[in-house]
Protein backbone atom coordinates (compact mmCIF):
# COMPACT_ATOMS: atom_id res chain seq x y z
CA UNK A 1 0.00 0.00 0.00
CA UNK A 2 0.64 3.83 -0.78
CA UNK A 3 3.90 5.38 -2.36
CA UNK A 4 6.58 3.59 -4.58
CA UNK A 5 9.62 3.82 -5.48
CA UNK A 6 8.56 2.88 -9.25
CA UNK A 7 5.39 3.40 -11.01
CA UNK A 8 4.16 -0.49 -11.04
CA UNK A 9 0.87 -0.36 -12.71
CA UNK A 10 -0.07 -3.50 -10.30
CA UNK A 11 0.95 -1.98 -7.31
CA UNK A 12 -1.35 0.82 -8.08
CA UNK A 13 -4.01 -2.05 -8.98
CA UNK A 14 -3.57 -3.04 -5.71
CA UNK A 15 -3.36 -0.08 -3.96
CA UNK A 16 -6.70 1.42 -5.00
CA UNK A 17 -8.35 -2.17 -4.42
CA UNK A 18 -7.54 -1.50 -0.78
CA UNK A 19 -8.81 2.15 -0.63
CA UNK A 20 -12.40 0.73 -2.04
CA UNK A 21 -12.66 -1.90 0.25
CA UNK A 22 -11.54 0.54 3.05
CA UNK A 23 -13.94 3.16 1.83
CA UNK A 24 -16.67 0.49 1.07
CA UNK A 25 -17.11 1.04 -3.04
CA UNK A 26 -20.11 -0.64 -4.64
CA UNK A 27 -17.81 -2.29 -6.29
CA UNK A 28 -16.13 -5.13 -3.69
CA UNK A 29 -17.88 -7.60 -5.03
CA UNK A 30 -15.77 -7.36 -8.15
CA UNK A 31 -12.77 -6.84 -6.59
CA UNK A 32 -11.44 -10.55 -6.21
CA UNK A 33 -11.88 -11.52 -9.39
CA UNK A 34 -10.33 -7.90 -10.84
CA UNK A 35 -7.43 -8.87 -8.52
CA UNK A 36 -7.19 -12.57 -9.91
CA UNK A 37 -7.01 -11.48 -13.13
CA UNK A 38 -4.26 -8.66 -12.30
CA UNK A 39 -1.89 -11.20 -10.85
CA UNK A 40 -2.84 -13.23 -13.84
CA UNK A 41 -1.25 -10.22 -15.57
CA UNK A 42 1.67 -9.23 -13.87
CA UNK A 43 2.72 -12.79 -14.32
CA UNK A 44 2.47 -13.18 -18.10
CA UNK A 45 4.23 -9.25 -18.66
CA UNK A 46 7.64 -11.25 -17.50
CA UNK A 47 10.67 -9.42 -16.74
CA UNK A 48 11.17 -5.95 -17.70
CA UNK A 49 13.36 -3.06 -18.46
CA UNK A 50 12.97 -0.20 -16.28
CA UNK A 51 13.40 3.25 -18.10
CA UNK A 52 11.58 6.91 -17.10
CA UNK A 53 7.68 7.04 -18.45
CA UNK A 54 4.93 9.33 -18.03
CA UNK A 55 2.64 6.86 -17.36
CA UNK A 56 -0.74 8.60 -18.54
CA UNK A 57 -0.39 8.92 -22.35
CA UNK A 58 -4.38 10.02 -22.69
CA UNK A 59 -4.32 11.79 -25.82
CA UNK A 60 -5.67 15.13 -23.66
CA UNK A 61 -1.84 15.16 -22.23
CA UNK A 62 -0.99 15.76 -26.02
CA UNK A 63 -0.60 19.15 -27.45
CA UNK A 64 0.40 20.16 -31.07
CA UNK A 65 0.88 23.97 -30.94
CA UNK A 66 1.69 23.98 -34.87
CA UNK A 67 5.86 24.00 -34.08
CA UNK A 68 5.96 21.63 -31.48
CA UNK A 69 4.09 18.14 -29.40
CA UNK A 70 4.00 18.95 -26.27
CA UNK A 71 3.45 16.07 -23.45
CA UNK A 72 1.83 17.54 -20.54
CA UNK A 73 0.48 16.71 -17.06
CA UNK A 74 3.40 14.48 -15.44
CA UNK A 75 1.51 13.51 -12.15
CA UNK A 76 2.22 9.67 -12.85
CA UNK A 77 5.56 9.93 -14.08
CA UNK A 78 8.08 7.65 -12.96
CA UNK A 79 10.25 4.42 -13.40
CA UNK A 80 8.49 1.49 -14.75
CA UNK A 81 8.65 -0.47 -17.52
CA UNK A 82 8.67 0.51 -21.13
CA UNK A 83 5.62 -1.66 -21.92
CA UNK A 84 3.14 0.36 -20.05
CA UNK A 85 3.50 3.83 -21.74
CA UNK A 86 3.24 1.78 -25.35
CA UNK A 87 0.06 -0.19 -23.93
CA UNK A 88 -1.58 3.20 -22.67
CA UNK A 89 -0.70 4.86 -25.38
CA UNK A 90 -2.33 2.08 -27.48
CA UNK A 91 -4.78 1.29 -25.30
CA UNK A 92 -6.16 4.70 -24.78
CA UNK A 93 -6.44 5.87 -27.97
CA UNK A 94 -7.40 2.46 -29.38
CA UNK A 95 -4.67 1.29 -31.76
CA UNK A 96 -5.30 -1.37 -34.19
CA UNK A 97 -3.60 -4.44 -33.80
CA UNK A 98 -1.49 -3.51 -36.73
CA UNK A 99 -0.74 -0.07 -35.21
CA UNK A 100 0.36 -1.55 -31.67
CA UNK A 101 2.80 -3.97 -33.47
CA UNK A 102 4.40 -1.04 -35.68
CA UNK A 103 4.59 1.15 -32.47
CA UNK A 104 6.32 -1.92 -30.56
CA UNK A 105 8.42 -2.22 -33.48
CA UNK A 106 9.60 1.51 -33.67
CA UNK A 107 10.38 1.68 -29.88
CA UNK A 108 12.58 -1.79 -30.36
CA UNK A 109 14.28 -0.09 -33.37
CA UNK A 110 12.87 -3.13 -35.15
CA UNK A 111 14.15 -6.15 -32.49
CA UNK A 112 11.34 -5.85 -30.32
CA UNK A 113 11.51 -9.57 -28.61
CA UNK A 114 9.55 -12.24 -29.14
CA UNK A 115 7.61 -11.98 -25.86
CA UNK A 116 6.75 -8.71 -26.72
CA UNK A 117 2.79 -9.41 -28.02
CA UNK A 118 1.76 -11.07 -25.28
CA UNK A 119 4.09 -8.66 -22.69
CA UNK A 120 2.35 -6.10 -24.49
CA UNK A 121 -1.31 -6.78 -24.42
CA UNK A 122 -0.87 -7.65 -20.69
CA UNK A 123 0.50 -4.26 -19.68
CA UNK A 124 -2.97 -2.83 -22.30
CA UNK A 125 -5.23 -4.76 -20.13
CA UNK A 126 -3.25 -3.73 -17.00
CA UNK A 127 -4.01 -0.14 -18.69
CA UNK A 128 -7.46 -0.43 -18.61
CA UNK A 129 -7.85 -2.00 -15.52
CA UNK A 130 -5.81 0.76 -13.51
CA UNK A 131 -8.38 3.20 -15.55
CA UNK A 132 -11.18 1.35 -14.48
CA UNK A 133 -10.24 0.81 -10.60
CA UNK A 134 -9.03 5.01 -10.73
CA UNK A 135 -13.02 6.08 -11.66
CA UNK A 136 -13.86 3.49 -9.18
CA UNK A 137 -11.67 5.23 -6.51
CA UNK A 138 -12.95 8.78 -8.04
CA UNK A 139 -16.39 7.63 -7.68
CA UNK A 140 -16.09 7.84 -3.72
CA UNK A 141 -13.26 10.62 -3.58
CA UNK A 142 -13.71 13.19 -6.20
CA UNK A 143 -15.55 16.23 -6.05
CA UNK A 144 -15.35 17.09 -9.90
CA UNK A 145 -19.35 16.84 -11.25
CA UNK A 146 -18.65 14.01 -13.46
CA UNK A 147 -20.47 10.86 -14.37
CA UNK A 148 -17.37 8.48 -13.02
CA UNK A 149 -20.25 5.65 -12.18
CA UNK A 150 -20.77 5.87 -16.24
CA UNK A 151 -17.09 6.45 -16.85
CA UNK A 152 -16.22 3.38 -14.74
CA UNK A 153 -18.62 1.27 -16.82
CA UNK A 154 -16.91 2.26 -19.71
CA UNK A 155 -13.76 1.45 -18.35
CA UNK A 156 -14.60 -2.35 -17.65
CA UNK A 157 -16.16 -2.28 -20.56
CA UNK A 158 -12.75 -1.45 -22.46
CA UNK A 159 -11.15 -3.96 -19.86
CA UNK A 160 -13.05 -6.69 -20.49
CA UNK A 161 -12.20 -6.26 -24.48
CA UNK A 162 -8.56 -6.21 -23.51
CA UNK A 163 -9.24 -9.25 -21.63
CA UNK A 164 -10.86 -11.37 -24.15
CA UNK A 165 -7.64 -10.68 -26.62
CA UNK A 166 -4.83 -10.98 -24.24
CA UNK A 167 -6.73 -14.91 -23.06
CA UNK A 168 -6.83 -15.42 -26.84
CA UNK A 169 -3.02 -14.73 -26.87
CA UNK A 170 -2.29 -17.75 -24.68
Amino acid sequence: RGPALIFWVFHVIRDYAATLEKDNSRMIPQLPGLLEKSARLERAVGPVDLVFGHNDLLAANFIDDGHRLWLIDWDYAGYNSPLFDLANLAANNELSTEQQAWLAEAYFDGNAPAHVDRSLQAMKCASALRESMWSMVSEIHSSIDFDFVAYTTENLSRFDQQWSAFVELA
